[in-house]
């Protein structure tokens, strides 16, 4: 057993034996003198601890500390009434704050009582519970910031880790503390009923047991009843003192000494002021001349020290200042810091930070949290920390969006705006700004929030700023996801897989493909949007297909007919019959007999004639999906699917093209026409 658990059960064990065991006046001194002393203890580490949560065992110490003292209370009771003689601290206390006056000590007894009572713990006990109500209300705002500060990179993931411990703790500190006061308040109430209680028990015992008039048994009696609770008062309201300053403490920073004395002597002018004041009050009223004066030339003298140390300081600080710029200019600049890029970035004009300021109401930074999430979900890829900073060189309104550090797409929003699409079936008009949806460029209206509702009910889709940003930014990333995923990626995707498929991993890397090669089949499956969350699956078909071709073209078509269910509930879920368009088999074969292979991979060497006659052929039999609201999708042959993707991508970026392998057994397809040449 460690030293401190044995003295804490010790202290609480005695406590408890006191209530029961008599004990002699010599040993009573001693454990009154200890009790005054972890009073001092407690109130100096309140006074100097650098936050509340530096004593946040303090509730379960002030519920030892109240039982401790009770317990005294009663021993010194039992003495006083049996033996009329409670020790010499007992005696001294009450001789000796009272004056040796009765009255006198009963006076400043019930003074010091109605201090803590009415005026110590009846604040503390208010403050604590305003503040461990507002503790709890402010919890959720907390957590969002740190997700947020975590989100841009600010933080690490374990500095979040502590800090969300750490509003763990202060919530459930304040809590203990608005319950821990009520002890307080109860101690109180119970010296003065254990004081009433030896009074009248100890006047009753001097004159019906000691044989003692009223005026001796009062004298005697009384002066150990007020001395028994001052020793018991004093400690409680040294704790009481403690648990006000505990929970009143703001500053994280400094210990209370350095706050108070640079928050009440840091401002010349308020010193100078008050000593001219004391000066005119000590002058022009018959108040002591001497002291008001004194004191008011003391202020005055220090109020003028503290400026002129104030304005020695302000040179100080400009010449270090000015010598740090020059001392800047002379070194070599440091470019290592200049190389890092950021794989994304948002960048915003003045006019859109309030929309990213969490102390403005702005929630730009939880939706970029939210986006992350939701493409984690959707395509089963860690997006990259998204910094998000302001740029006076943009225009106010404008955000630009950097992929590696090279712009991408930007957009411009109007402030406390809202844009107004027409999804198509809107009859009537609205009146506005006209401008252009900046994810898919459809065209929209801005306008205002008085137009809101009315925009809404005629069925126009309105859309809030912050979302207008948040969906072209995830647009954008989803169209870059490719180019963001990194070997190091790829390097923790196959770890957090191979936690649970030891086997599958140790069998396909680095034996059968290297992270590199698997990076290459996972960036082509996201290029296509084609999801790789489900990655045994994919790892088991590359580590099926490995041992025959290494080639990753052909390992990515083989990953994807073994995801075809995945694929058709993508493209296919919903409908009862699909449109499509097919590729004429010749056509086909005329793509695969131009293919080339090379060691950096295959390419097709149509003619451009031909590679013109075959995207107008498409152009056209895709405008019939596009007329009936279907999504653009071409249905080829397996060998030739990821050929002619290829050959279409420079034309239509957002082409589907999906293989017949790709494709669920139940899913019913209607061809709307065939693309030939």
């Amino acid at each position: 057993m460690k030293k401190s658990d044995l003295f804490i059960g010790i202290y609480l064990m005695a406590a408890v034996i006191f209530f029961i065991i008599p004990i002699p006046a010599f040993l009573l001194d001693v454990l009154l003198a200890l009790n005054i002393s972890v009073a001092m203890i407690i109130l100096f580490n309140a006074l100097f601890a650098p936050e509340a949560l530096s004593m946040s065992s303090f509730p379960t110490l002030l519920l030892f500390t109240t039982i401790f003292r009770i317990s005294l209370n009663v021993s010194s009771t039992r003495l006083i009434l049996s033996e009329g003689n409670a020790g010499e601290v007992i005696a001294t206390f009450g001789e000796f704050v009272g004056g040796g006056d009765l009255i006198i000590g009963a006076i400043v007894f019930i003074i010091l009582l109605i201090i803590q009572f009415m005026v110590i713990n009846k604040g503390s006990e208010r403050v604590a519970e305003v503040t461990a109500r507002f503790t709890l209300d402010a919890m959720p705002g907390k957590q969002m910031a740190i997700d947020a500060d975590l989100n841009t990179g600010a933080i690490t993931d374990e500095q979040a880790k502590e800090r969300r411990q750490k509003i763990q703790d202060e919530s459930t500190f304040f809590g203990a503390m608005d319950g821990a006061t009520k002890y307080v308040k109860g101690d109180a109430i119970a010296g003065l009923i254990i004081t009433a209680i030896n009074i009248v028990g100890g006047i009753a015992m001097g004159m019906f047991r000691g044989g003692m008039d009223m005026n001796s048994a009062l004298e005697s009696y009384v002066i150990l009843a007020i001395g028994d609770g001052l020793c018991s008062q004093i400690p409680s309201l040294m704790i009481s003192l403690s648990t006000g300053i505990l929970v009143t403490k703001v500053s994280k920073e400094a210990d209370i000494g350095d706050i108070l004395i640079k928050q009440l002597f840091s401002i010349p002018k308020v010193l100078t002021m008050v000593g001219i004041a004391m000066v005119l009050l000590g002058v022009l009223t018959p108040l002591p001349f001497f002291v008001f004066v004194g004191y008011g030339v003391v202020f005055f003298v220090v109020g003028k020290q503290i400026e002129k140390r104030i304005g020695i300081k302000g040179i100080e600080e400009e010449v270090s200042q000015e010598e740090t710029q020059a001392e800047e200019i002379r070194r070599p600049e440091n470019v290592t810091s200049l190389l890092q890029v950021d794989p994304i970035e948002l960048e915003f004009g003045y006019g859109i930070i309030p929309l990213a300021d969490v102390n403005q109401g702005g929630d730009l930074l939880d939706r970029v949290v939210l986006i992350r999430r939701q493409i984690a979900l959707e395509l089963g890829c860690v997006v990259p920390i998204i910094r998000l900073r302001d740029n006076i060189q943009l225009n106010p309104n404008q955000y630009l969006i950097k992929i590696k550090g090279i712009p991408v797409s930007d957009g411009e929003i109007l402030f406390d705006h809202y844009m107004a699409m027409n999804p198509g079936n809107v009859e009537e008009e609205i009146t506005g700004i006209p401008t252009f949806e900046p994810s898919f460029h459809l065209p929209a209206i801005w306008i205002t929030e008085s137009q809101r509702e009315r925009a809404e009910s005629m069925g126009y889709t309105v859309v809030d700023p912050p979302s207008i940003i948040a969906t072209h930014l995830t647009e954008v990333i989803r169209s870059h996801l490719d180019e963001l995923l990194t070997r190091q990626d790829v390097q923790n995707l196959i770890n957090n897989v191979k936690d649970a498929n030891e086997s599958l991993i140790s069998e396909l890397v680095p034996k059968l493909l290297g992270v590199g090669e698997i990076q290459k089949v996972l960036q082509n499956l996201l290029r296509e949007g084609i999801s790789i969350r489900d990655l045994i699956t994919i790892f088991e078909t590359l580590a099926d297909y490995a041992s025959t071709t290494r080639d990753t073209d052909i390992l990515t078509e083989y990953a994807r007919q073994s995801l075809k269910r995945a694929i058709s509930n993508k493209y296919f879920a919903g409908n009862d019959s699909t449109s499509v368009v097919t590729l004429d088999p010749k056509v086909e074969q005329e793509i695969m007999a131009s293919v080339k292979q090379t060691e950096q991979g295959a390419y097709i060497t149509l003619e451009p004639d031909r590679i013109r006659s075959i995207m107008k052929s498409m152009q056209e039999e895709v405008k019939k999906l596009e007329d009936m609201g279907r999504n653009p999708i071409v249905i080829t042959s397996p060998i030739v699917r990821m050929y002619f993707k290829k050959l279409t991508g420079d034309y239509y970026k957002d082409l589907i093209v999906i293989s017949y392998n790709e494709i669920e057994a139940d899913v019913e397809l209607q061809s709307v026409g065939m693309v030939s040449a």
